[in-house]
């Protein structure tokens, strides 16, 4: 399968091809925590791991909607979803139950280690300059190599770019 990647600005997302890297991180799944390995994710097929700047804010909420409402079809596509940003747990565990449907786990990672690991930290330009995760979607392959990076401030597109390539890396690997 071909891989893509989308940049929409100067930020030097992973490429199709690097390693994913290997990360454990506290998550939240219907509001209960537990902890969210991407080794043992891949093992049951591709994982979209996207990150996003902050739990309930307007382009997040919407995203995670996207998301909740996609979730059937990635899982037909055989891929399962994740969703971090640096976000605190407990903020994690209301969003995944308010906005994610209960469908697919939040991560958080307010020390932004898995955030740096996929190059995904943005220092917003406002007077705070808060650093958040940028909005970053990765198909990760069973490999446990980046095949898709998107970076886009347009939540929906995450969603149908992520989507659309699952779906046809699925089609090409059907047994």
């Amino acid at each position: 399968m071909c891989c893509v990647v989308v940049a929409t600005g100067a930020h030097a997302a992973l490429k199709p091809g690097d390693p994913a890297p290997d990360f454990s991180v506290s998550a939240a799944l219907g509001g209960k925590d537990f902890q969210f390995s991407l080794s043992e994710a891949l093992k049951k097929g591709p994982v979209v791991l996207y990150f996003y700047p902050k739990s309930f804010t307007r382009g997040c909420t919407i995203e995670a909607h996207e998301f909740a409402e996609g979730h059937d079809k990635f899982a037909a596509a055989g891929a399962s979803l994740i969703g971090v940003s640096g976000d605190p747990i407990d903020v994690q565990r209301e969003f995944s139950t308010k906005e994610c449907a209960d469908k697919f786990p939040i991560g958080s990672d307010p020390n932004f280690s898995v955030i740096n690991a996929y190059d995904a930290k943005r220092v917003k330009p406002s007077a705070s300059g808060d650093t958040v995760a940028d909005r970053i979607s990765y198909v990760i392959l069973p490999d446990g190599k980046v095949a898709f990076a998107l970076v886009d401030a347009n939540p929906i597109k995450h969603v149908e770019s992520t989507l659309e390539f699952v779906r046809k890396w699925h089609e090409e690997h059907r047994h």
